[in-house]
């Protein structure tokens, strides 16, 4: 069947063209029989052409095939998740450990020297000053300094210490320390120093921010709960983040990162186990690069609307 006559006009002169076009190519030129001007025809198909590149494909260059970036962003803060449930995880279980070994029975030495100011300014040892040992478990035990001002105190159990120095016509001193098998804050050289006064003003000096056993465990045993919690919200930002494009969740993933170190600052290990630090200092570097990196998607594209 021979394709069918088009009728048309020329745009320069206003007259009418019959043509019959061929099936190819879609674009065909024809000279204009009366003004002799090319005349373009598109070949009818269904559906008609809607953008000028179909009509005319010569006019367009080929766009060069787009190259998949070597890494995502995407995939970047997907992989910083993993390592930071990874970090939780491990520091979970390192403080967990040392929560059971804390309580382990032990014996410690306490030993130290009392010194006295003298009304120059000078420290002199103080002889007879009398030094009360109060253990979490157990008795107190008294021991007189001699004219070295020393004194020494053997087989001291687990936890909290408080040491108690007086001497007449000076102001008494505790001391409170703590000694374990997992953290010693002090037990031997302690030094203590006595100035004139009464009994009323007495002075304490605190050589940890755990007075008893209990109290470290305890802190030990919040600190595995709170990076258990950190490491549950970024497995599940992990995750989502793999299997969909969710921006918010990695946001709430890293920002579980970057403020768990505020919580084992608050639980007072930082001073106690140097470890503590090191758990800080990893796991909020971590979660501030995924929080970061699912903050600036966010921020360009938004939310996702549902899965990809």
């Amino acid at each position: 069947m021979a394709p069918p006559a088009l009728v048309l006009r020329c745009p320069r002169c206003g007259q009418e063209i019959a043509v019959v076009p061929a099936p190819a190519p879609p674009t065909q030129w024809f000279p204009c029989p009366h003004c002799r001007t090319p005349v373009p025809v598109v070949v009818p198909r269904d559906p008609p052409p809607l953008y000028t590149w179909e009509v005319l494909p010569g006019l367009y260059p080929a766009l060069p095939r787009p190259r998949r970036p070597r890494w995502r962003a995407r995939q970047l803060a997907g992989a910083a998740l993993v390592a930071l449930v990874v970090l939780a995880l491990a520091f979970a279980g390192v403080f967990a450990y040392y929560a059971v070994l804390a309580p382990t029975p032990g014996a410690y030495v306490v030993s130290g020297t009392v010194l006295e100011e003298t009304a120059g300014g000078r420290l002199l040892p103080a002889a007879g000053a009398a030094v009360v040992l109060t253990p979490e478990t157990g008795a107190a035990r008294t021991e007189h300094t001699g004219a070295d001002g020393a004194f020494v105190f053997g087989s001291v159990p687990t936890g909290g210490i408080s040491l108690n120095v007086s001497l007449s016509g000076f102001a008494p001193v505790t001391v409170d320390t703590f000694a374990s098998s997992v953290y010693n804050a002090g037990t031997q050289g302690i030094q203590v120093t006595l100035t004139p006064g009464s009994s009323g003003n007495g002075t304490t000096v605190a050589f940890t921010d755990f007075p008893d056993l209990e109290s470290f465990v305890a802190s030990l045993g919040s600190a595995v709960v709170l990076l258990g919690v950190v490491a549950t919200v970024a497995g599940v930002a992990a995750l989502a983040t793999f299997r969909h494009d969710r921006p918010a969740l990695g946001v709430v993933g890293g920002g579980a990162g970057v403020f768990a170190p505020l919580g084992l600052y608050l639980l007072a290990l930082g001073g106690a186990l140097p470890y503590a630090v090191d758990a800080s200092a990893a796991i909020a570097g971590v979660g501030a690069f995924a929080l970061a990196l699912r903050s600036i998607e966010l921020a360009m594209t938004g939310p996702a609307a549902g899965p990809e």
